[in-house]
């Protein structure tokens, strides 16, 4: 096949500019739901057997003090990632492809050094951060072990949402599928074996992650590698283009500064749930490994957003974009308000698979059915900065998180929280930052959407420089 016939071909198979707006949307979305759900399923599967076999204290450590830890110094990457995604989706849709293979290479070149200062770091400062957050005696062991494994393979997991967040940019979320599919299977089989035969606990556990996540990053790597469109890997051509990497941080920083935000708020509320004893700690890990299903769902419409607003923004079509917002964000609340109701009602019997601790199970159903019927009020926040980072318009969305959710919950935590210390009052924090922030970005968005319509014709008529 020649150069122009790849062209061609990748003219049609990117349908996000072209075909009927709910169909795409929903074509994307499934893909990246059932990557999410096997991301998912692979940490939730190190909690399950975790803490079937080897104990509650086993169990609080692997989800209750290290995810936060995780999530603080692995979000802030991708959100520095995301910027990598908003520029190639452009570009793709531009159809600007030296552009697009620039931008890969010096993705995949950041990911690797982001790896690398992640590592070194995690391992160092863990002990130290689950020490300051509170984390009880019994099970401090526990997550400093499996919190310091986990970081020694933290490169690979990163190269894997680097070059799957580079798929999504061109409109590819199957392959993804594909590879989380395969790395699932390999961190169950491997947990099973480790964990449960083998009895080597959470250190078990943790290796049976890391070695996973490196199936998924070599699959995608190899695709990248074999590609013969615009997005092709060269490998002695990773590295840094200057121009590239400073448009790629200048559209993600916002959303990794976020990310940081988001995660040193829920340390806090963290610390707070450390102070109320192991069987709390339990409870709200297990109930973090329920309520990701609800992440999940809600994480694939943003990223089907993001990668939708950016490629047809990169084609010029302005009315698309805003029709492709309005029934991406009526899908989502109706998503929320179903699985809402379907956790309220047999959420209770899921805590069964992570343990057998009728206190456990009486605590973690009792935030269950407190948190979960506040879902819906999430969901602008998600969709609308999703769909303005797919703009390019990064820095209000992050600074109405940072103030609505993040600095909000945590004048909670400290105000509140000391008066009357109980779950009740931490949990509280969740839903009352979410509508506050909600509220703020449809004003905001209203503003942002009349300003657009206005400018748009102007903005479209310029290259994407």
């Amino acid at each position: 096949m020649n150069q122009n016939a790849v062209k061609t071909d990748a003219l049609k198979q990117n349908q996000i500019t072209e075909g009927v707006i709910w169909k795409q949307l929903l074509l994307f979305f499934f893909p990246i739901l059932f990557g999410t759900f096997f991301q998912q399923l692979y940490n939730t599967a190190d909690a399950v057997i975790v803490g079937r076999f080897v104990g509650k204290e086993a169990l609080a450590a692997v989800g209750g003090p290290t995810g936060p830890l995780i999530n603080l110094l692995i979000g802030f990457f991708i959100g520095l990632s995301s910027g990598a995604g908003v520029i190639i989706s452009q570009f793709y849709g531009a159809r600007q492809e030296e552009r697009v293979n620039k931008a890969v290479h010096t993705a995949i070149a950041f990911s690797i050094l982001c790896g690398v200062i992640v590592m070194v770091v995690g391992i160092v400062t863990a002990p130290y951060a689950l020490k300051a957050m509170g984390t009880p005696d019994e099970i401090l062991y526990y997550a400093v072990l499996y919190i310091r494994i986990y970081f020694v393979g933290v490169i690979p997991n990163l190269v894997y949402n680097m070059g799957a967040g580079i798929l999504r940019a061109i409109g590819d979320s199957k392959r993804p599928l594909y590879f989380l599919i395969a790395s699932c299977f390999t961190n169950i089989i491997l947990d099973i074996i480790f964990v449960v035969y083998w009895h080597m606990g959470v250190a078990g556990a943790a290796i049976a992650t890391i070695i996973s996540q490196l199936v998924s990053a070599v699959l995608v790597i190899l695709v990248l590698i074999r590609s013969k469109e615009a997005y092709r890997l060269v490998p002695k051509a990773i590295g840094i283009d200057q121009d590239m990497l400073q448009r790629i941080i200048r559209i993600g920083f916002p959303a990794g500064l976020q990310s940081v935000m988001y995660s040193s708020s829920n340390i806090i509320i963290q610390s707070s749930v450390n102070s109320l004893g192991t069987d709390t700690i339990a409870a709200w890990t297990a109930y973090g490994k329920i309520d990701s299903v609800f992440w999940m769902i809600i994480s694939a419409f943003g990223i089907s957003i993001t990668t939708f607003v950016g490629q047809n923004y990169g084609a010029g079509k302005k009315d698309r974009v805003y029709k492709g917002i309005r029934v991406c964000m009526v899908m989502s609340f109706a998503s929320a308000i179903v699985l809402s109701a379907l956790l309220f009602t047999f959420g209770n019997y899921v805590y069964l698979l992570f343990t057998t601790d009728a206190a456990v199970i009486e605590k973690g159903t009792e935030i269950l059915r407190y948190l979960a019927p506040t879902f819906f009020t999430y969901v602008c926040i998600e969709i609308y900065s999703g769909a303005l980072r797919g703009a390019g318009d990064c820095w209000i969305p992050m600074i109405i998180t940072s103030l609505g959710v993040c600095a909000l919950r945590v004048m909670w935590i400290c105000v509140a929280v000391p008066l009357r210390p109980t779950i009740e009052t931490v949990i509280f924090s969740y839903p009352l930052t979410w509508a506050v922030t909600s509220i703020l970005f449809i004003i905001y968005f209203n503003w942002f959407g009349k300003l657009r319509r206005k400018r748009f014709p102007a903005l479209f008529k310029k290259k994407l420089s």
